[in-house]
Parts: C-alpha cells; structure tokens; sequence
C-alpha cells in the first residue's frame, strides 16, 4: 500500500477562511459595529487569527430573506484550525440580527487588508474641498453660440 500525503498537511500554511454574513438592515449603526467587534472577538476566543474585517454595507438582496429585501453584508477574513469556524457559525445561527452567513475556505496566499476607496476619494474631498472647483475651471468652456459659428464656417469653408 502506498501512502499519499494528507492534503491537510501540505495546504495548511497556506489555507484561511473567509465568512460573509448579513446583518438586518433597519439595526442601527452603531449596533452594526458593535455586531462586528462582537464576531471578531469571538472569533479570536475560539482561537482563530483575524487578517482582515470589512463592512460592505447596505446592498439589495438577490431574493427576499425573513421579509427583507436589503442586507448589510459584513466580510470577514480570518485564519485557524477549522474548530474555531463551527463556534463562530454557531454564535451567528442564534443571533436574530444575522440573516444569513457563509464559510468558505480558500486556497492560496493569504489576503492583505485593502482601504476601501469611498473613504480614500471622500477624505481627499473633505481636505481639498477647492479641488472640484479647480478641475471645472481648467476645462474650456464650450457655448452653444460658438459651436453655431464654427458649424457655419465650416459649411462655408465645404462650398469654396
């Protein structure tokens, strides 16, 4: 008999998880961010290692869920032993505010957290605010008297 090798074994170092799960949409703010500090630390108990933690907000659902037609989806990327996964689910199968969630364990390098760019593009603005108004004033402005000259030149220009 000849012996294969555990598949566990050679892709553990390179294995992680990532849950995506759905929050109700009319909670609160505040209560959204306290339902993600609650999960990750959670997840962290049950010894798994979080590599990164996004709220991707409010999103219409492809199909009705509990009488919900929208969702706050919520992605978490973590890393464990696969024991800590069953806990977690567990804890969010209780919770009347998750509507849904998914473990799915992925092959590969491992993720690296990435800013989201609504928060990059609107803290530009917030400290820029002149920027807007310096990109309008750079663009020629083109009115519909000067575009009616040029088309008239041009006819004349097409009869000589």
């Amino acid at each position: 008999m000849s012996q294969r090798p555990c598949l566990k074994t050679m892709n553990d170092s390179q294995s992680y998880y990532e849950t995506m799960y759905i929050l109700r949409p009319d909670i609160a703010e505040d209560e959204v961010t306290n339902h993600i500090d609650k999960y990750n630390k959670l997840l962290e108990e049950f010894g798994g290692t979080i590599l990164d933690s996004q709220m991707r907000g409010k999103r219409r659902l492809a199909y009705q869920i509990a009488k919900h037609r929208e969702g706050i989806y919520v992605q978490l990327s973590h890393q464990g032993d696969g024991q800590h996964i069953f806990k977690i689910e567990k804890a969010m199968r209780l919770s009347e505010d998750v509507i849904r969630y998914m473990t799915v364990k992925q092959e590969g390098p491992l993720p690296t957290p990435r800013p989201s760019t609504k928060s990059s593009t609107q803290a530009d603005d917030k400290e820029n605010p002149e920027n807007k108004v310096e990109s309008k004033e750079k663009q020629p402005v083109v009115s519909a008297e000067t575009s009616v000259k040029d088309d008239t030149k041009t006819k004349e220009n097409a009869k000589s």
